[in-house]
């Protein structure tokens, strides 16, 4: 039985209310713009307003987004060292918070010292990407006030540029806890002499004439042994006094590569999960991201790297359950295909956005279910774009027209896909999600075959470290044909990537398309095993499995991507064809219908369904319902008029409807097109001799019936099918979202075996 073959308004957005600027506050100074310049009064009305809306301010919250801290705060306030129970992790012990501010100053009426206006320049060069001025004075503030605020965003400053090892041993060496000493407000002229004495707080004598120098904390590996040695209070890492800065240190941990010191860093579990101020009912304190859900997000991205890709799924769902706007827990989730079509749809619905954005619950909703995959719930994702279109004003956004496209592609309409593609790049130049996608179309629809070759060179030279350029350069060698070269380049692909669905899929099609089915089971069976929720591997594997005549792992790769996904009319198609295999014509012909509705109800193009109509029409002459079938063989001529399939299999109807004069007119019409096919041969043969004997054959149609005949089309497409092993197979690589239809399994030149 063959497979199904693949085919070869504008809205008024609302203005932006204008945002105020955040140096309103201060005096007036010299920079290229006020608007980019954040200075220390604006930052700390935010976090005293974050702060006072805690209902703790004393305490760690980890529901609270944005450090409680200021960069004018010179000192912070001293605090109380907690008493944690043995056995527990680090940040479920830590109920203290060294970056409170003490509160005790008059903003507006403060004089700005040295490290205040210190404080300043390191934060505007932050926001204007001037990271080493931000490092060089950073350092000279942190020096002077050995402050745990000014060392996180020292360390903030080497995350930023890349310089991770620095920032963690910041991270993570002794600090004190006690108010340090500061330079005064007024600091000398000179640069040496004395400050005057109005100053108050002595300002650091660099000759150390009458100064006694402050007590030194041990350094090196042994820091922290030493520190416990000597009996020093009031000491302690910055990872042990805040939760942001652990999860700063366990981001640097990370990007070095130190997967299991990041692991140790963060916790196996959420450590806050049962400590009575977690859970996804427990509002945010200031209405920010909580830093929580994005550690059990890092979380999830380490399970990934060390294979537990269990762990991993449950860590991200619970830093989405934790915080609806954690976008990357949602985009791991989705784009890595980590749960099944139902698990997804079900938990992206339950999650609590009344009790976490209740302003925003439903926009935030609708935008997180346009990004689900579109092979059920058609209605539901039909009105989710339209509300986000009318009521939203969202019509031209990127994210909600590849939401178009994805479903557009899930119907087979490749040039209308091509279309929404094509103005998403417009606006966006590179759309993570739209590439794939574009770059499948552009491999269905063969007049872009040229195109594909340009898009790829420039994807290399304007981002060449990108995954996506070089899986470009992949497909258009699949185009080609260049099987071993497309191959090398989708490996290249998953190597750049490891969670490039595409990649994976397109690198096992290159085995099959050469043959090597057992490798592409292989390939197949790694795809299926990486990205879980996904049944598009386990389909392929089954049809490979079809290939190979395994019929029992066929039907168990089949059955299992059905319990997955049970509203693809591909893989309903293709368990019809084994349906068929085993003698179950009434159950074929069933599954066959039910994918042809379903293909209707997707609105997809009748021209990709002609080899369905066409298997369908085998089943129903099998059957002995020669009326149905020759109207299913008629359906498919009025598809693709050039059919040879098609017109070989309505002349054998014909010659079983003892019209054999239709039916040698339907054979000579089927060897026209394919004048090699020595099964039509022998039929016309056959129905020629029967013609000159008797000028009809008998009322029981040709001798030996239909089954005789069978035997006969069976034996001759065993010795096709040994000569066609290296067939082409229609399919492309999947897109990222894993949406749309990949025509493998049988094929079109295994559509005469099965007479």
């Amino acid at each position: 039985m063959a497979s199904t073959p693949p085919p070869n308004m504008g809205f008024n957005i609302p203005p932006m209310p204008r945002l105020p600027s955040p140096s309103s506050s201060r005096h007036p100074r010299a920079s290229i713009n006020s608007s980019f310049s954040f200075g220390p009064q604006s930052l700390v009305n935010s976090f005293m307003d974050g702060n006072a809306s805690a209902p703790h301010p004393h305490n760690l919250d980890p529901n609270r987004s944005i450090l409680p801290s200021s960069p004018m705060r010179s000192s912070p306030r001293a605090h109380r060292r907690a008493k944690g129970s043995i056995g527990r992790h680090p940040l479920a012990n830590d109920n203290t918070d060294v970056f409170q501010d003490s509160g005790d100053e008059e903003e507006d009426e403060m004089e700005w010292g040295t490290v205040d206006r210190m404080r300043l320049w390191r934060h505007d060069a932050l926001m204007q990407h001037l990271y080493d001025t931000a490092a060089f004075w950073g350092d000279k503030i942190l020096s002077w006030t050995n402050d745990p605020n000014d060392a996180f965003w020292l360390a903030q400053t080497y995350f930023m540029t890349h310089r991770y090892s620095r920032a963690e041993r910041l991270l993570t060496r002794p600090f004190p806890t006690a108010p340090p000493r500061l330079p005064p407000r007024h600091p000398p002229t000179n640069g040496f002499g004395s400050p005057p004495e109005s100053a108050g707080v002595p300002f650091p004598d660099v000759k150390g004439k009458g100064r006694e120098l402050d007590m030194r904390l041990p350094v090196g590996p042994t820091e922290m042994i030493d520190v416990a040695a000597d009996q020093l209070d009031g000491v302690s890492r910055l990872v042990d006094m805040s939760v942001v800065c652990r999860y700063l240190a366990a981001q640097c941990l990370v990007r070095q590569g130190k997967w299991a010191e990041a692991t140790e860093m963060l916790g196996e579990a959420n450590p806050f999960r049962n400590s009575g101020r977690s859970g996804p009912a427990v509002p945010n304190t200031d209405g920010g991201i909580k830093v929580e859900a994005s550690m059990c997000n890092l979380r999830g991205l380490l399970m990934l790297k060390l294979n537990r890709g269990d762990q991993a799924k449950a860590c991200f769902m619970e830093a989405l359950a934790l915080d609806v706007k954690c976008y990357d827990a949602f985009d791991q989730l989705i784009s890595g295909e980590m749960m099944t079509l139902e698990e997804e749809w079900e938990f992206v619905q339950s999650l609590a956005y009344r009790q976490q954005t209740p302003e925003d619950a439903e926009f935030v909703r609708l935008i997180y279910t346009a990004r689900l995959r579109k092979y059920k719930h058609a209605d539901e994702h039909a009105l989710t774009r339209r509300r986000l279109v009318e009521e939203y004003g969202l019509s031209d956004n990127a994210d909600v027209l590849f939401s178009f496209a994805d479903a557009l592609y899930a119907q087979f309409r490749w040039a209308d896909c091509f279309a929404i593609t094509t103005r998403i790049l417009r606006l966006v130049a590179v759309h993570a999600a739209t590439m794939p996608l574009h770059i499948a179309c552009m491999h269905h629809l063969k007049h872009l075959h040229s195109k594909l070759f340009i898009l790829a060179h420039e994807l290399v030279d304007r981002e060449p470290e990108s995954a996506t350029s070089w899986y470009a350069v992949g497909v258009w060698y699949l185009t080609q044909r260049k099987w071993a070269d497309a191959r090398t380049y989708f490996s290249k692909t998953s190597l750049m990537d490891p969670r490039f669905g595409p990649a994976w899929i397109a690198f096992a099609h290159t085995f099959a398309f050469e043959g090597e089915h057992d490798h592409a089971v292989t390939a197949y069976s790694t795809c299926a095993r990486m990205f879980t929720g996904s049944h598009l591997p386990l389909m392929f594997v089954g049809m490979e499995h079809i290939i190979l005549s395994n019929q029992g792992q066929a039907d168990e790769a089949l059955n299992a991507a059905n319990s997955m996904c049970d509203g693809d009319p591909l893989l309903i198609n293709e368990r019809g064809v084994m349906a068929f295999n085993h003698g179950r014509y009434e159950d074929a012909t069933a599954m066959f219908r039910q994918a042809l509705e379903l293909a209707q109800v997707t609105q997809s193009s009748q021209a990709s369904w002609a080899t369905t109509y066409l298997n369908l029409g085998t089943c129903l002459r099998k059957l002995g319902n020669l009326e149905e079938a020759k109207a299913a063989y008629v359906k498919v001529l009025e598809i693709d008029s050039r059919s040879a399939a098609a017109l070989g299999f309505l002349g054998l109807v014909y010659h079983l409807m003892d019209r054999v004069h239709d039916a040698v007119t339907k054979y000579h019409e089927a060897l026209s097109i394919n004048p090699l096919n020595g099964h039509v041969l022998d039929l016309l043969n056959l129905a020629l001799e029967q013609s000159a004997d008797d000028g009809q054959f008998s009322a029981g149609g040709p001798p030996g019936g239909e089954a005789a005949w069978a035997g006969r089309m069976r034996a001759h497409g065993e010795r096709e099918r040994a000569l066609k092993r290296t067939r082409q197979k229609a399919a492309v690589p999947p897109p990222a979202s894993g949406a749309g239809p990949e025509m493998l399994g049988q094929g079109p030149d295994a559509e005469m075996v099965l007479g």
